[in-house]
């Protein structure tokens, strides 16, 4: 199978401008291709992961990739699938972003000996003159047709800044830009990235009389149609920092039965054959699916080692009921615990719930358990008389998150 054949079969592909051109650039490993990455966090989160597998794939095939970093995007910020305008941010919040995502990069693309690029749009953005963007690319966009783009159309109601506005046209001239310098002649993108991607397609044909390509990639979306890699507690991050790689392998672990099959097609590289024989698989099969999935995507991120203790930590919890050295822990000083902690303060301090409210909440709806046993009084209070003998008990918050606390 052709890797655009693959890149069907595992659902990956939404649109495309010209399939066949398209296809014959990454079936022959002669497509350069950009994906655009605006540093808006000091770490990546599961919504580029799937961006960063399909480069990797591409790149396998021996297509070049440019990581184009959002240096000066980030500064205007994009309006598509917001309801409101960004948080601006400082050239030095931006700047730092930028140097976390390189490290992160790095784990998934192999930049040496020109293999793939990494570039920061920063570099031509900020030096652009307001009159020479007016005159030099503000003919080849029409204002009635911008005004219909999907990601424009859902701000409309509630307010669209003229700063957003020009979010398109910066997107566009990237696209134009990498074409120029650098030989792009593909754009790939999140679905909801179509119409800014199609004006830099216009863009490079009016401008220069030459063709480039665009082909959005399908979201990452659950049965439920709502995007992946949000928890109750934000974001599903790449850096072990934000999210530790037992809580990443846990977010796979338990997505739901109807998301499994999907999410091993479009975000492991496992062959299509052995994931297409899970298809089958029912009732308990389908955790060992879940399990598989956890496995392989915290091995891509995290390494060979954190996923096998991650993977061996899942197991004493689901398996044996145990306590495990690899679950997010919170240590208080033994004396503390002495006169006991209540319920609600243990849920915030562990970061298991955001405030005391959302604790109350979660107990009065029966979604924490201590030890194994449902907790249901909002005062219950745990002293060190209810650890156990490694001076550790185990919250349960629903079905999904796990945390230890550890008296020292």
């Amino acid at each position: 199978m052709n890797t655009y054949e693959e890149l069907q079969a595992r659902g990956l592909i939404a649109q495309v401008t010209d399939e066949e051109l398209i296809k014959k650039l990454i079936n022959e490993g002669k497509a350069t291709f950009y994906i655009g990455f605006d540093p808006t966090a000091d770490s990546l989160h599961v919504g580029h992961f799937m961006a960063l597998c399909l480069m990797k794939r591409l790149q396998m095939a021996g297509n070049k990739p440019i990581a184009l970093l959002g240096g000066g995007t980030a500064m205007i910020g994009d309006p598509s699938g917001k309801t409101d305008m960004r948080q601006m941010m400082t050239r030095e919040t931006i700047e730092h972003n930028i140097e976390c995502f390189k490290k992160q990069m790095s784990r998934f693309i192999d930049f040496s000996d020109g293999k793939a690029l990494m570039v920061n749009n920063a570099d031509w953005l900020m030096d652009l003159n307001y009159i020479d963007v007016l005159r030099e690319v503000g003919p080849h966009f029409s204002v009635n047709r911008m005004l219909t783009a999907e990601c424009y159309k859902q701000r409309m109601e509630r307010g669209l800044s003229f700063l957003e506005f020009n979010y398109m046209i910066m997107q566009s001239y990237d696209f134009y830009k990498l074409f120029q310098d650098y030989g792009c002649n593909l754009q790939f993108g999140g679905d909801d990235q179509w119409s800014n991607m199609l004006g830099g397609t216009e863009l490079i044909r009016r401008k220069l009389g030459k063709d480039a390509s665009a082909m959005t990639i399908t979201l990452l979306l659950n049965s439920e149609g709502k995007k992946m890699g949000k928890t109750v507690s934000g974001a599903v991050w790449l850096d072990p920092e934000k999210t530790s790689p037992y809580e990443f392998f846990q977010y796979w672990r338990n997505v739901d039965d109807a998301d499994v099959i999907k999410c091993l097609k479009m975000l492991t590289f496992l062959p299509l054959e052995q994931i297409q024989e899970m298809e089958a698989w029912e009732g308990a099969e389908l955790n060992k699916a879940k399990e598989i999935l956890a496995y392989e995507l915290t091995n891509l991120v995290h390494g060979e080692e954190e996923a096998k203790k991650a993977l061996e930590a899942a197991k004493n919890i689901f398996a044996k009921g145990g306590i495990s050295g690899d679950l997010p822990t919170t240590t208080y000083a033994k004396e503390d615990l002495d006169a006991g902690k209540d319920i609600l303060t243990l849920l915030v301090d562990t970061k298991l719930a955001p405030s005391r409210g959302e604790a109350r909440r979660l107990v009065q709806q029966g979604g924490v358990s201590v030890n194994g046993e449902k907790v249901t009084e909002i005062d219950k209070t745990f002293t060190t008389a209810d650890y156990n003998d490694e001076n550790v008990i185990l919250i349960k918050k629903g079905k999904k998150a796990f945390h230890q606390v550890k008296a020292d």
